[in-house]
């Protein structure tokens, strides 16, 4: 039997049109360091024309990608929209990168015009001689003249605009086309290149609208929210907020580069802000502040984090002391990113263990994601909260291939085709399913500790220790051993001021732990390193330990 529904195309553009007629009374919020700049989403919507127009004038009439160089700022958004719905590929590029690195992938995406900001401009400038392919920079803001000169110099070729010189002129309104393909490419994010070079992955129009739909129901965002998106919009296809804003109408806070936890505490009281995104070291930056320099955060219900498991501790201490949810949620990017959101049932007594132990998992899967738990004989376990694999995926919104333009070299090739199993995604991540499908990832499957007969996860060890008062970050990484094979180093940063040492720490971690999973091995650091994403770089760790860098106690 024959369906007798209708027929649209799931489009990026059918979400600007409704976000900015519907929703056309809120508003994009950018902060400037001493307040902030709005716009109304009608205003957004008209800019979006704007743009397009100016592109199509640039050479843009089709599928070319457009890349950002950007913070998140309202002119990021309006690109977002823009350049998609127009039916080109939008790819932004992650500022936090090597240089190397965003050589590679702007050249391996084959960006023909970059949007930068102007506080970027001087950086950018500086790659743009390894760029040939890059023919247009649209520069968003005013710059200096050593800066413009940098950007026009000879050996680059490439024309350089001022935004607002652009768009101005142009019409306000724009024939958004309607025969796009909804399973054509409409944006594109790299991954942080942890193993080998990054590796693209092109969402689709249909994908992105999905995962909006379902990101905004699973995480609860309505209609008058207030959302600070620190989450980079360069970051996992920016776990959906553009786009899920336009469709429930929500307001977006943008912090633009100010993300430390001073400005991100004003914002939050002055915006009124509702709920939020971001990696757990901006939360926990953010709760440490506050100890000292008290703000008014009673408008915000809950911050999501995402990037790295949240510490426990900092989950309760911002329930407790502040009245803010923590939730988790977990993904990739070739997730688009969502997959889960932990948000305990409520069946559950709120603050009980039982409810702890939810919240702390990584989530529930969200409708639309497929799991299961792949042993390391292709055997598949059981969802009964004990049983361990490594956790695969499939949905209407995870990538089954990554992006290849045919100039891949074998190594990465062979990468990534091995990340993919039989229709599924391999995730990389080990950890259990619940029989009320949450998720709990004990480790990623090359950070887990195998020590004599025994594995230690990681993220448990480093969340035991991150509870201890005292301890700001803590990050743990195995270590050769000639007895065990391999054993945990800890290493640690603590509070400013604190008499602790580690053996306090080790002390206190052995009424909590079994004695074959705490460390004989210390450091203490000032900073645990990240990566472009804000997650612990385990591999620098690991690095500077080979190389005696690190100054490493060791407790009997």
């Amino acid at each position: 039997m024959d369906s007798t529904m209708q027929h649209t195309p799931l489009l990026i553009s059918s979400l600007l049109r409704f976000g900015t007629t519907v929703f056309a009374e809120q508003k994009v919020i950018t902060w400037t360091g001493e307040g902030a700049r709005e716009l109304t989403y009608a205003e957004v919507g008209q800019r979006a024309a704007q743009l397009a127009h100016a592109l199509r004038k640039l050479g843009i009439d089709g599928d070319q990608r457009v890349g950002t160089f950007m913070w998140n700022n309202a002119e990021h958004l309006i690109t977002y929209l823009a350049v998609p719905s127009m039916g080109a590929v939008l790819h932004a590029l992650n500022i936090r990168l090597f240089p190397p690195q965003i050589v590679y992938v702007a050249t391996h995406a084959d960006d023909r015009i970059v949007i930068v900001d102007n506080t970027l401009a001087k950086p950018f400038s500086g790659l743009l001689a390894h760029l040939p392919g890059v023919q247009h920079v649209i520069v968003n803001g005013s710059i200096d003249d050593e800066t413009r000169a940098a950007l026009e110099a000879p050996e680059h070729v490439v024309a350089v605009h001022d935004w607002d010189a652009l768009l101005e002129g142009e019409p306000t309104a724009y024939d958004w086309p309607e025969d796009l393909d909804e399973n054509s490419a409409s944006s594109m994010c790299y991954t942080s290149g942890t193993t080998g070079n990054p590796k693209g992955v092109a969402y689709s129009h249909r994908s992105n609208y999905l995962h909006a739909v379902t990101a905004a129901l699973a995480l609860g965002a309505k209609q008058g929210d207030r959302l600070l998106v620190v989450v980079p919009l360069f970051h996992a296809n920016a776990w959906g907020f553009p786009y899920l804003a336009m469709a429930v109408g929500a307001s977006l806070i943008m912090p633009d580069r100010f993300l430390q936890a001073a400005p991100l505490a004003a914002m939050i009281e002055r915006e009124k802000v509702t709920f939020g995104a971001g990696v757990p070291t901006i939360w926990n930056d953010l709760l440490s502040y506050l100890e000292t320099n008290p703000a008014d955060l009673s408008t915000c219900r809950g911050l999501v984090v995402g990037g790295a498991a949240a510490p426990p501790a900092m989950m309760k201490a911002f329930q407790e002391e502040h009245g803010i949810t923590i939730i988790h949620a977990w993904g990739m990017t070739e997730m688009s990113p969502i997959g889960t959101v932990a948000i305990p049932p409520t069946t559950v007594e709120p603050g009980s263990d039982e409810y702890w132990r939810y919240a702390a998992a990584q989530g529930r899967l969200v409708v639309g994601v497929e799991g299961r738990l792949v042993g390391p004989d292709d055997s598949i376990a059981p969802w009964d909260g004990e049983s361990v694999g490594e956790l695969e995926v499939r949905g209407p919104w995870i990538t089954r291939s990554y992006y290849a333009n045919g100039r891949e070299s074998d190594v990465d090739r062979m990468e990534m085709e091995s990340k993919f199993h039989d229709g599924w995604l391999r995730t990389g991540d080990v950890g259990t399913l619940s029989e009320d499908a949450f998720l709990v990832l004990t480790d990623r499957a090359k950070d887990v500790i195998k020590s004599g007969g025994e594995w230690i996860s990681s993220v448990d060890l480093e969340n035991a220790i991150m509870a201890h008062p005292d301890v700001r970050e803590a990050s743990v990484v195995g270590v050769p051993d000639d007895r065990w094979g391999e054993r945990p180093l800890a290493s640690v940063v603590l509070r400013a001021g604190s008499p602790t040492t580690v053996e306090d720490v080790r002390e206190w971690l052995a009424g909590r732990l079994p004695k074959w999973m705490l460390p004989e091995r210390w450091a203490v650091i000032d900073e645990v390193p990240k990566t472009s994403v804000g997650k612990f770089d385990k591999k620098v760790l690991r690095k500077r330990y080979a190389e005696g860098e690190l100054e490493v106690q060791t407790l009997a």
